[in-house]
């Protein structure tokens, strides 16, 4: 009898370990398709941008960097670094190259710190705020092209500026055609970027805990110790956003140049998109994707060191 159920007790326990080891296999096997649809149905929903990307962005770039390795279109001769050594070597694209830096190295700045500038005067109690702020917003809601048309006006030779300098003895300049050209631009491209950039900025501080700012407050500290050591802290992600922005807006400056001075303007005006769009003409594929490869490798590096920097500096406040 003891034999009898000892036998009938392992097979009841056979039973039972099948049975969980086909529920756990049913379990995992739910689990895998469970997993399986989400991912078809992300792709499902991806699919279309990935696409978009791909046809419109990625195969693009990859075509213009097959452009910039051979000799031509038409005889696509690999020769590696020669289009590059040829386009360095080019005084139209060194020329190019040092106007585009410097009106980056001016401008951008300017519009990071003018622009925070502004957003934290906005949070000060000053009379007519909104006006304030709607001046700074309206040149977003301006086209281009009347943009352009009210700089003709002010800076030509016998424009608005020059008639007001006459009055005070000043001698007509030619704004768009002498060495103050770059300044102009800078005044146009600072006027249109400068809206946008304060709302961001306004944005994040009022994200800024109040709970630290009430603690300095009462520990008395200085408004430039809140400033640098509170406040900067926590707006390093938005000046890394902002500093991005008008970096690529200073790269695509070449719009309102165009309309203003044309395909050959003033030597201290003439951008890279001038040099590409002038190869681009001449139908010089080879030297226009080499300039585009340049270029984009120049924004990859400055863009890498600004996430570095932010990273360092923002780091102990984003956790």
């Amino acid at each position: 009898m003891k034999i009898g159920k000892a036998g009938g007790t392992k097979k009841k326990n056979g039973e039972k370990t099948a049975a969980s080891k086909q529920r756990t296999a049913r379990r995992a096997w739910d689990q895998g398709n469970e997993r399986l649809r989400d991912t078809l149905c992300s792709m499902g929903f991806l699919g279309p941008s990935v696409t978009g990307v791909a046809l419109f962005f990625i195969v693009p770039f990859l075509v213009v960097v097959y452009y910039s390795v051979i000799r031509s279109p038409i005889n696509p001769e690999f020769v590696f670094l020669d289009n590059f050594k040829a386009v360095l070597q080019n005084t139209s694209f060194r020329t190019a190259a040092k106007n585009t830096a410097m009106f980056s190295v001016i401008a951008v700045p300017l519009a990071v710190v003018l622009s925070l500038s502004l957003a934290l005067l906005l949070e000060c109690r000053i009379p007519c705020k909104s006006l304030f702020r709607t001046f700074f917003l309206s040149p977003m809601m301006v086209p281009v092209a009347s943009v352009v048309l009210i700089w003709q006006v002010v800076f030509h030779y016998r424009g608005t500026f020059n008639v007001i300098l006459a009055n005070f003895g000043v001698e007509a300049v030619d704004w768009l055609n002498s060495p103050y050209c770059l300044m102009v631009i800078v005044i146009l491209f600072l006027w249109k970027n400068l809206g946008y950039n304060m709302i961001l900025f306004m944005a994040a501080l009022n994200n800024i805990p109040k709970e630290l700012l009430e603690v300095a407050d009462v520990e008395g500290a200085s408004a430039a110790h809140k400033f640098f050591n509170i406040k900067l802290r926590y707006l390093s992600p938005t000046v890394l956003f902002v500093a991005i922005l008008s970096i690529i807006n200073s790269f695509k400056v070449f719009r309102e140049i165009y309309l203003l001075t044309g395909n050959y303007p003033y030597d201290g005006l003439y951008m890279m998109q001038h040099f590409m769009n002038n190869t681009f003409n001449n139908l010089d594929y080879q030297k226009m994707s080499t300039a585009a490869v340049l270029m984009a490798l120049v924004m990859v590096a400055l863009i890498a060191l600004l996430f570095k920097a932010e990273d360092i500096f923002g780091k102990d406040v984003e956790g």
